[in-house]
């Protein structure tokens, strides 16, 4: 047997080593220095993050990242951590311009103003910038990416879309082989709170509202919760990053949940579902070519979805892919411990110089998609009506339904829900285009039967 002579291996061929692990201390490699503008609950929760696990940290991103300076509008103000060692700016704007900072932190809030002129500054200036200005980002993210681009800096925005779940890393990187087929999802935890609450309790909107305030889930002017805006905006950010299009908030159709009633939780229970605020978007092809379809409104979801046993204050996107499947992301989508925590993730991504584009491809390769017109979609309704009881309001609700061409799979009439006679009748459509259901309540406009717009409320499959 003759024995095989081993080859020789050029140098050049060589398999290349593998670093040692112990060959340097990250402590002792330049820091990532960071100015955080902002110190409310996020702010000084990734002040705590960053003490807490320093040394954690510095070993995931490869060296340590210290806070260099801070601004904010009270300096006084007792915050539960030393702001004491950083250089204090009153101009928050004047953080982009300090010589020892690599990275700002925008922790303002606002779509415009101070904090816009900050992430300018920033960017402009060559410095990375990391957010968690979802209103910033959805109504200027595109002109902040190219800046970003431009200057070769990180734009980083993880925290700005659902709190501490990594969502927008997931799908921006972990689904970025797949050709997304929809994206969608609970996007506000004040409304998922208030609706689940409702459920458990039994008690009405306004009344459940006020004890969301009282907890802290709820702000004092809960406007943009409520009335779907913050996951709008969380939304029109997932589908640019999902579907590689320019981002466009104006185009997202948003309806909120101040109509949903007590007795709609109740009669979707009794339906065998949930009541949810969804999010959703998809691309469809139209007569000239690819469309969004972007749109946020309260939803019947099935008892046996992913998504209905998402309660309180709990986000939840789901991504389908067209090789991966339905995948789900779920967790707090709020507070200062997850915030902090994807804003410091986003911080190690920078520290180890991974610097993408904040969309998944380059600004000048987004898609420019015109928005999507769902009239000839097919789906099943539930619309409830508040009417005066009185004779007849039944056969006109049904004939606009016929000459709608809606047909009617169920139909309920509650007793009389307050003073003066009125009451409520809930319905359920069979499946049908859209269209028809909007016509029906065209044909029903300004009857004076109805005392309340109806609510309409899609059963999601």
């Amino acid at each position: 047997m003759t024995k095989r002579r081993a080859r020789h291996v050029p140098r050049s061929e060589e398999p290349p080593s593998v670093p040692d692990s112990h060959a340097a201390d990250p402590l002792s490699i330049a820091p990532l220095r960071i100015a955080i503008a902002g110190l409310g609950t996020v702010g000084a929760g990734v002040i705590r993050l960053l003490e807490t696990n320093r040394d954690l940290i510095a070993a995931r991103a490869g060296r340590p990242i210290e806070v260099t300076a801070v601004s904010a509008r009270d300096r006084a103000k007792d915050r539960g951590v030393d702001i004491s060692p950083f250089a204090w700016e009153d101009d928050m704007t004047a953080l982009a311009a300090r010589n020892d900072v690599d990275v700002v932190v925008e922790l303002v809030g606002g779509a415009d103003g101070p904090a816009l002129a900050l992430s300018r500054a920033a960017l402009k200036g060559g410095k990375g910038l990391v957010t968690a200005n979802k209103a910033m980002v959805a109504h200027h993210g595109l002109a902040l990416a190219e800046a970003a681009e431009a200057a070769g800096v990180a734009l980083k925005f993880e925290a700005a879309v659902a709190g501490g779940i990594p969502v927008v890393k997931g799908i921006r990187e972990g689904t970025s082989a797949n050709a997304l087929t929809k994206v969608y999802g609970i996007l506000n935890g004040t409304c998922n709170y208030i609706l689940s609450e409702m459920e458990e309790t039994g008690a009405d909107f306004a009344e459940t509202l006020i004890e969301a305030q009282k907890l802290g889930y709820a702000e004092a002017d809960p406007s943009f919760d409520i009335d779907g805006i913050d996951a709008a905006h969380k939304l029109a950010i997932l589908a640019a990053i999902g579907f590689g299009a320019r981002i466009d908030f104006d185009a997202v159709r948003v309806n909120g949940i101040r109509q949903v009633r007590a007795a709609d939780i109740a009669q979707a229970d009794a339906l065998g579902f949930v009541i949810r605020l969804i999010g959703e978007a998809d691309v469809e092809e139209g007569e000239g070519g690819p469309c969004l379809l972007q749109r946020v409104r309260p939803c019947l979801v099935a008892k046996n979805h992913p998504l209905a046993p998402v309660d309180g204050p709990t986000n939840a996107v789901v991504a389908e892919g067209n090789f991966s499947g339905r995948l789900l992301f779920q967790g707090a989508g709020a507070g200062d411990g997850p915030t902090a925590s994807a804003v410091v993730a986003d911080l190690i991504d920078i520290a180890r110089s991974e610097v993408s584009a904040p969309f998944s491809i380059p600004v000048a390769r987004l898609a420019a998609l015109p928005p999507a017109e769902p009239g000839h979609r097919t789906e099943r309704t539930y619309i409830r009506f508040t009417v005066n009881d009185r004779p007849g309001v039944l056969a006109e609700i049904t004939a606009a339904m016929r000459d709608a061409d809606v047909s009617i799979e169920s139909l309920i009439q509650h007793g009389r829900s307050r003073e003066g006679g009125e009451v409520l009748v809930a319905m359920v459509t069979h499946e049908g285009p859209e269209r028809c259901v909007t016509r029906a309540l065209e044909l029903l406009e300004g009857s004076d039967s109805l005392t309340d717009p109806p609510l309409v409320l899609p059963i999601l499959s």
